[in-house]
């Protein structure tokens, strides 16, 4: 796989002010704290990102800033995804993407395509991209799964595709992914908290959400396990267990907004329908960040 995929990759919040407006100056501290704590690339515009609630200007604005940001310090990963192939092929071929280093793409959501639906979207996202391909597979928000075959068939028609983050859990269709996957082609965790199982079995990192509040952590586990060293990466997502499931609580990106808030680095602001957790659920997370220290 391309080494600049290869690694601790972060799904990058949107912060917004009180006003529901972007908070750059947040997301530029953000940024700041995922290259300081040895963070190898970020994924910005994914679902972590509320991305469904930003304008066009305003996921524009964001692929600047953060690129201007980085300013070639690590690879940035755009998301960019639709349940309408056309919307997809639109905003690859309208939007600036020079500056960034590949897209990620969802399994189209909510239309429930069959298997040859998922792949001819992907071909006609291949067609006109100027980038390497990401695929992502999370059935729980988008209501279908891409199996196995469908990724490798993908993996093996273009040199283009080059990875894929898997969020399905089914490790029966993970190991049938790296079994047969060609050599360059590398399979990410979309869960942190299956992050070390599907690394011992060959994945190459994580795009993860808990990184977004404990960058250092999720850096240092990812290399551990890239390094082989299982016995103490085991001891630290031991760990970092009850913050991966604080977080998810009230919902994603609710819970991660909450602990970095609990920092103050940021407002605990959402764009509807999403909300903030609960306050006991506040509360957990904000235990759990002094326990772990920000940063960490």
């Amino acid at each position: 796989m391309n080494k600049s995929f290869i690694g601790a990759g972060v799904a990058l919040i949107t912060p917004f002010k009180s006003d529901l407006s972007v908070d750059f100056e947040g997301l530029g501290k953000i940024v700041d704290n995922q290259i300081n704590n040895n963070m190898d690339y970020l994924v910005i515009l994914g679902t972590t990102a509320e991305t469904a609630t930003l304008t066009t200007e305003e996921k524009q604005q964001i692929v600047d800033f953060v690129c201007h940001r980085v300013n070639g310090r690590m690879p940035v990963v755009v998301g960019i995804g639709s349940n309408n192939t056309r919307t997809v092929t639109d905003n690859i071929l309208n939007m600036d993407l020079s500056k960034a280093d590949a897209i990620l793409s969802v399994v189209p959501y909510y239309s429930k395509p069959t298997q040859e639906g998922i792949y001819q979207h992907y071909m006609s996202i291949i067609e006109v991209s100027p980038l390497p391909i990401i695929l992502y597979n999370v059935p729980g928000r988008t209501g279908v799964s891409m199996n196995a075959e469908t990724t490798l068939r993908l993996a093996k028609a273009s040199n283009l595709v080059a990875g894929t983050k898997e969020a399905s859990g089914n490790f029966n269709e993970i190991t049938k992914i790296l079994r047969d996957k060609p050599t360059d082609f590398g399979l990410i965790s979309g869960d942190d908290a299956l992050l070390l199982p599907m690394m011992a079995l060959g994945g190459v990192g994580v795009i993860s959400v808990a990184a977004n509040a404990v960058p250092k952590s999720i850096a240092e586990l990812t290399h551990l396990a890239l390094n082989g060293d299982f016995k103490k990466a085991a001891k630290l997502h031991c760990s970092l267990q009850t913050i991966f499931d604080a977080l998810f609580i009230d919902g994603n990106p609710a819970g991660v907004k909450a602990a970095l808030h609990s920092t103050g680095l940021i407002e605990n602001v959402l764009r509807l329908p999403l909300v903030p957790v609960v306050d006991s659920t506040y509360k957990i997370l904000a235990k759990e960040m002094e326990i772990l220290s920000f940063n960490s």
